[in-house]
């Protein structure tokens, strides 16, 4: 596995004669306090470009989150699963996604009793659509160079391993 590298790798180390950013200089309670509103501006902002992709596709929002994580047939309830939400809603996905065409439901070789909701050959080409759009216009894609985006990505999967107690 690729190690991370340093807030100060991607930033740059700072020389000792440098002046404190504001950032640096405020108290950890308005510090947290700013991370929780820049982040919760960044979570809106990447629902409203899912769903303006969505639109664009002629998808609801959940539609187009499930053909993003349906990158191979899997069950509806793993699905479910990784999407967040109820298994039964999925039910619901799986609808709209055959109805446009986009995927199909089969009997899951591992357990008859459930089912795999696979793309047709139309939906892998509107997933690949829906991947290169969202990565020609995702603000980690567009603003952050590949250093920068490593050190995101490390420190996303340490808040989420914390999370998990691991």
């Amino acid at each position: 596995m690729d190690e991370q590298p340093s807030v100060a790798t991607v930033l740059g180390a700072r020389a000792e004669d440098e002046l404190l950013t504001d950032d640096e200089l405020l108290t950890d309670d308005e510090l947290n306090r700013q991370i929780s509103e820049v982040f919760s501006e960044l979570i809106k902002y990447a629902h409203d470009l899912g769903q303006s992709l969505a639109t664009e596709f002629g998808l609801t929002g959940s539609d187009a989150m499930a053909m993003f994580k349906l990158e191979a047939p899997m069950t509806m309830k793993e699905l479910g699963l990784r999407m967040g939400c109820d298994p039964s809603f999925i039910t619901t996905i799986a609808d709209a996604l055959e109805k446009h065409g986009l995927a199909r439901r089969e009997p899951s070789l591992r357990d008859r009793r459930s089912k795999n909701i696979v793309l047709t050959p139309e939906g892998v080409t509107v997933r690949e659509r829906i991947v290169t759009e969202l990565m020609a216009r995702a603000p980690w894609c567009t603003t952050l160079g590949t250093p920068e985006r490593r050190c995101l990505l490390g420190l996303m999967r340490k808040m989420l391993t914390a999370r998990r107690g691991r």
